[in-house]
């Protein structure tokens, strides 16, 4: 494991690349934690209360630890009582579904055990991601419930892919988003690569927006963008999981000016995103 001190506004993140463990063996990760001024003057290692574990997006098919490095620097220096755990998982260019989420579920489980090497008091384990990373969070909040572990106590999805058959409005006639028809064929080319069996698509693991059985998740927040033709279906998701008692915060995000047409972490770095999540992880106390 390697660290080192990264300055972010005006406090350090502390970032540490180490391997987690993955169903079929190590995965690359990233542990990002604040260092702060109190505690790292009393020469206390910290132990935070809460772990995020996100997953990065690339549409199961692309993407790296580097995807959303940024928006997790920020994530961390929000608050000295949480760390953010980012891992990698197997892209669907080398297994397909359910490698990826097979690997989601382990890393969690993974931090169980390994609580002390992360800095962690093992209070609260909350899993998060952005996209096709979102999709994983959200079948991880499926597959401890129906494994009975991990215990999880929130569920962050931001913009994430939900819908195999690319069924919603949003994704078909969003005629605000100037690049629909790029992430359309974009989401439909991943879920081939992802999915090349048809009938997985119907699996709940790959597709929770098709899961009958959505009672006893975790508390989930929910992430939109206006101008984002994925909204749809994480609206469609989260008012399944109000209606199946799921404690579940949606938000839409307004659009935000992307440098790059389908810069969607940048998007989740620069609105609201922060905020929302900072509201929510403080609302799990309650």
């Amino acid at each position: 494991m390697s660290a080192v001190l990264e300055d972010v506004g005006a406090s350090a993140v502390e970032v540490r690349e180490l391997e987690v463990g993955g169903a079929d063996g190590p995965l690359a990760a990233r542990l990002y934690v604040a260092n702060g001024v109190s505690r790292a003057a009393a020469g206390t290692p910290a132990k935070r209360d809460t772990l995020v574990v996100f997953f990065h997006g690339g549409g199961f098919v692309s993407g790296d630890l580097q995807e959303a490095d940024e928006f997790l620097r920020h994530l961390a220096q929000c608050n000295d009582e949480r760390a953010v755990l980012a891992s990698n998982y197997t892209l669907a260019t080398v297994k397909p579904f359910p490698a990826a989420v097979e690997d989601a579920h382990a890393v969690l489980l993974w931090t169980t055990k390994n609580k002390a090497r992360l800095g962690w008091s093992g209070k609260k384990l909350v899993v998060a991601g952005i996209e096709a990373g979102a999709n994983l969070a959200a079948v991880c909040g499926l597959m401890a419930r129906d494994r009975a572990a991990p215990k999880l106590a929130g569920q962050i999805l931001i913009m994430p892919m939900l819908d195999p058959g690319l069924s919603t409005c949003s994704m078909r006639q969003m005629n605000q988003c100037p690049d629909r028809e790029r992430v359309t064929s974009s989401c439909a080319e991943a879920y081939r690569g992802y999915l090349p069996h048809a009938a997985d698509r119907a699996h709940p693991y790959a597709s929770p927006l098709r899961s009958t059985r959505l009672k006893n998740l975790p508390p989930a927040l929910i992430l939109s963008a206006e101008d984002d033709p994925l909204c749809d279906e994480a609206e469609q998701y989260g008012a399944k999981l109000i209606n199946a008692g799921v404690r579940t915060t949606v938000r839409r995000m307004p659009p935000a000016p992307l440098v790059e047409p389908g810069g969607r972490n940048e998007c989740a770095c620069k609105v609201h995103a922060l905020a929302e999540i900072a509201n929510f992880l403080a609302g799990l106390d309650r």
